[in-house]
This record gives structure tokens, C-alpha cells and sequence, in this order.
């Protein structure tokens, strides 16, 4: 998955495209503070019509908030994240919960590890787990086994660029 952190959508309107034409214009959605400016933005563009019908024939950004007829207004919510959570919001939208919003995502991440294995030693040590195991017994435990029974409890660990996001049941 690469994730794009560009949002754009082509503008056209049915009745141009109807008629054998996709004239229309790219616009940025961060130009506009809102989705009411925007659309606005767009009505404008397609003032030779009386009542444009607004087509969304293309688009550019998380999948999610575009459709042909429609852009979802969490699309601003979206544009006022930084970079690091909307790639968070985007690693959890498509292994955890596509309708997942930025708070459940932050509450759920647990973290990135280079496996699920990693993830269970790290979440032992780091709760005193794994400090009331025998330290004679500590080098015979299984983390692969443990955080395999974590994904059988809710836990999701999600492969993005070469490491692993542990998210938490929330």
C-alpha cells in the first residue's frame, strides 16, 4: 500500500460527459477551508450550467472519501492531520476498520515492531509480565505463540512498509 497524502479530485459534470465531453479542472481540496467552499469551487467552475450536477471523475488521496457523485466533508477533518497520523489512519482504515476514525486508530495503536513476536516480548517486559516468569524458564518462552493467541483476542498486526502495526481490540 503506498499512502497519499495529496488531495485532489478531477471536477467534471454529468451532463458534459453525457453529452461526449470531460472537460473539467484538478482541484486541490486544501485550497478550500471546507466542503461547502469546495463545492462551492466547483459549482463555479461549471457556472455555463444551470444547475451542474458535479461528476468526480478522478481523484487523488485516501480512497475513502470520494465517490462519482459525491466527496465525504471528514475529507477536511482528514486534510487538518499531519503525516504521521494520516498515515496512521490509513494503515488502520485498511487492516483494522475501514470506517475506523484518527481517536480509535490512536487509541488502538500499540505500536511498530519488526514482527509479532517483537511486539509480544516488548508488551511482556513493558507490563511486568514477563518479569514474574522464572528467569530459568524466561529463555523457553514462546512470544510467537503468545502474540498468535493476542490475534485470536482482537489484536491486529498489520504489515506497512516493512514493519509490523500492532493495533489493540479497543
Amino acid at each position: 500500500m503506498t499512502t497519499t497524502t495529496t488531495a485532489r479530485v478531477y471536477v467534471g459534470t454529468y451532463a458534459k460527459y453525457n453529452g461526449g465531453s470531460i472537460t473539467g479542472k484538478w482541484l486541490d481540496c486544501e485550497d478550500y477551508s471546507d466542503h461547502n467552499a469546495f463545492i462551492g469551487a466547483c459549482k463555479a467552475l461549471h457556472a455555463d450550467e444551470p444547475d451542474p450536477e458535479l461528476m468526480f471523475q478522478d481523484y487523488e488521496g485516501p480512497a475513502t472519501f470520494y465517490a462519482e457523485s459525491a466527496i465525504d466533508p471528514a475529507l477536511w477533518d482528514w486534510l487538518e492531520l499531519d503525516e504521521d497520523d494520516r498515515e496512521l489512519l490509513a494503515v488502520y482504515q485498511e487492516h483494522v476498520d475501514e470506517s475506523g476514525d484518527i481517536e480509535t486508530a490512536r487509541d488502538s495503536y500499540q505500536g511498530t515492531f519488526d514482527s509479532p513476536s517483537d511486539w509480544a516480548a516488548d508488551w511482556l517486559e513493558s507490563t511486568g509480565s514477563l518479569s514474574e516468569i522464572p528467569e530459568t524458564l524466561r529463555n523457553h518462552f514462546d512470544f510467537e505463540a503468545y502474540a498468535r493467541d493476542a490475534g485470536f483476542d482482537g489484536y491486529v498486526f498489520a504489515r506497512h512498509d516493512g514493519s509490523v502495526w500492532v493495533f489493540s481490540p479497543v
